[in-house]
């Protein structure tokens, strides 16, 4: 890859799809990582009668993984929009009406189209570091690629044929 390093390969016009694509990559990684966290049981994280040290602070993990799947939800249908799927196919797939569907995810998609992937509601500093990233996602297209091929890389257990590029070699230009 000629560009890897390059600020100008950093800003190449990738088509919209592959954008929301790699949107959709990265919230599936964030997912990933905060369900494969509450696997291991900390040592000190059970008293010796088998009661929890820090009550509550299992239920808000799960609370940031159900919000990294809806994100990674959004994503995926934003995808599909911007892929050329309409209404009609995203409420089929998801056994509701077109207009439950057009109703869910319209904000999601006009946010992407408008370059701002900010989440809905947002009302915290954490939901705006959110934005922020998600919108340099979407500029800086293959930046976020090559970190997603070294997650993928470090992750790959046993994957073999996923290439040197899992992410970034999938990535496609506009007008080719």
């Amino acid at each position: 890859m000629t560009e890897s390093g390059t600020r100008a390969g950093a800003t190449a016009p990738y088509t919209d799809a592959a954008r929301a694509r790699l949107v959709m990559a990265y919230e599936a990684c964030e997912l990933a990582d905060l369900a494969r966290a509450a696997v291991p049981i900390g040592e000190h994280e059970l008293n010796p009668d088998g009661t929890i040290r820090a009550p509550g602070t299992v239920l808000a993990d799960a609370a940031r993984v159900l919000a990294a799947a809806q994100r990674f939800f959004e994503a995926t249908a934003v995808f599909e929009r911007v892929g050329g799927a309409d209404w009609q196919l995203i409420g089929d797939v998801l056994n509701v009406s077109p207009h439950t569907a057009r109703v869910r995810f319209a904000m999601p998609e006009a946010a992407f189209r408008e370059g701002l992937l900010s989440p809905e509601g947002a009302r915290s500093d954490q939901a705006a570091e959110v934005s922020s990233l998600r919108a340099h996602m979407v500029r800086e297209p293959l930046e976020t690629a090559l970190d997603l091929d070294d997650w993928v890389l470090r992750h790959e257990d046993g994957d073999n044929g996923l290439g040197t590029a899992p992410v970034s070699g999938g990535l496609v230009r506009r007008g080719t």
